[in-house]
């Protein structure tokens, strides 16, 4: 299916377990070395950015996203 790198699947993970914090779309607050997990995320499409009126990114995830998230971390995004 979705051939994404480990570190591109612990980043899914890590916005997943802060998803709760903020409504189910997670501040996007990572490093410069991550974004090329991040694309990779949002090529196998696992999530969307935006940015709000001030500037700050949030991460929005698929319907597949949350299904993949479901069966690898069992977790919920609410």
């Amino acid at each position: 299916m979705n051939n994404i790198t480990e570190s591109s699947k612990r980043l899914l993970q890590k916005l997943a377990e802060d998803a709760p914090n903020w409504g189910g779309e997670p501040l996007l607050d990572i490093t410069k070395e991550a974004r090329g997990n991040l694309t990779q995320l949002k090529r196998a499409g696992f999530l969307e950015t935006f940015s709000d009126d001030e500037g700050c990114q949030w991460v929005l995830f698929s319907d597949e996203g949350e299904q993949y998230i479901r069966e690898h971390f069992g977790l919920e995004i609410n």
